[in-house]
């Protein structure tokens, strides 16, 4: 089995905690079931049983875990132990077992989420520097180019002619909203990671915000085309927040595709959808970086989609 694949299938089960719940709690009992009937471990059966919990637990958030320790502990009385199949306990080493199992599920259960969210606070704060790493060459190149281009501006300025001045002080210029950007992006990520950005929903064209966020690329527009179908119903979204979305794809993408190269931006509906596909013409990705890249998609909130 693959990486990716391997990743797949976790998220699918912890987006599914009641299914993933009710099948870790099904084969625990039939297991179980069959280990009694075959083996008579009282001792095993317990031990596949807290097993279940702590699989839910770490899976799971505390509520499935504590509401499968309650669970397997009435199914323990009622299926393995002295009368079968009632409630009623005699035995106290069966009275004694199951109390031991409880406390020892629940306070698996309260360590198990504990250990989650140690796990998240640490996916948290190797996102934080996955993003610093990530975008400290950009913020570097466009700084470097301003302290670049002032300094030869102000070094040179007797010797330069008024066109390469106005060339040297738009490059600056250009470089410093780039920056500025960057700067922004970083923010943005922030307030969504804590919570404190705002969303606020208007009903607004697709199409038009897509022209927004191309308008703000003026320099490289002509290498951009767009293929729109006609007549596409409006949405309830965030305007400005899509925007900036947009804007990160198209300004990655047109960096990594050859200057001769197009972007080619599709908006179309498909079934009860809007999609839009941006496609540049870069290289690629080689195929010993993707478990990595796949590894870090995984661990970004999807909320911080495209403003990272």
């Amino acid at each position: 089995m693959t990486f990716a694949k391997t990743v797949s299938i976790a998220q699918y089960w912890r987006s599914q905690p009641t299914f993933f719940t009710g099948t870790v709690l099904v084969t625990a009992i039939f297991s179980s079931f069959f280990i009694d009937h075959f083996l008579g471990s009282t001792i095993a059966v317990l031990l596949i049983l807290q097993l279940a919990v702590v699989l839910i637990a770490l899976q799971c958030n505390a509520n499935f875990a504590y509401f499968s320790a309650v669970y397997e502990a009435a199914s323990y009385n009622f299926l393995f132990t002295t009368p079968r199949y009632s409630l009623q306990m005699f035995n106290l080493e069966d009275i004694l077992n199951l109390v031991v199992f409880l406390i020892v599920a629940l306070t698996t259960s309260k360590l198990a989420e504990h250990y989650r969210r140690q796990q998240d606070e640490l996916k948290q704060a190797n996102l934080r520097n996955s993003i610093l790493l990530s975008v400290s060459h950009d913020l570097r190149t466009p700084l470097a180019t301003i302290i670049g281009t002032l300094t030869t501006l102000k070094e040179y300025q007797s010797k330069l002619s008024e066109s390469q001045k106005d060339e040297l002080i738009d490059s600056a210029a250009t470089e410093s909203h780039r920056l500025h950007q960057y700067i922004e992006n970083l923010l943005q990520a922030t307030k969504l990671q804590h919570g404190a950005l705002k969303f606020s929903l208007d009903e607004d064209s697709i199409t038009h915000v897509l022209h927004q966020a191309i308008a703000r690329v003026p320099t490289t527009q002509p290498r951009i085309v767009v293929e729109s179908q006609p007549n596409l119903p409006t949405v309830m979204i965030s305007s400005s927040l899509i925007e900036q979305a947009i804007f990160n794809i198209l300004d990655n993408a047109l960096r990594y595709s050859p200057q001769d190269k197009k972007i080619t931006v599709k908006v179309y509906r498909h079934e009860e959808m809007l999609r839009l596909d941006i496609q540049d013409r870069g290289c690629g990705i080689v195929p010993a970086g993707k478990p990595f890249l796949i590894s870090f998609i995984a661990n970004i909130p999807l909320r911080m989609a495209g403003l990272a």
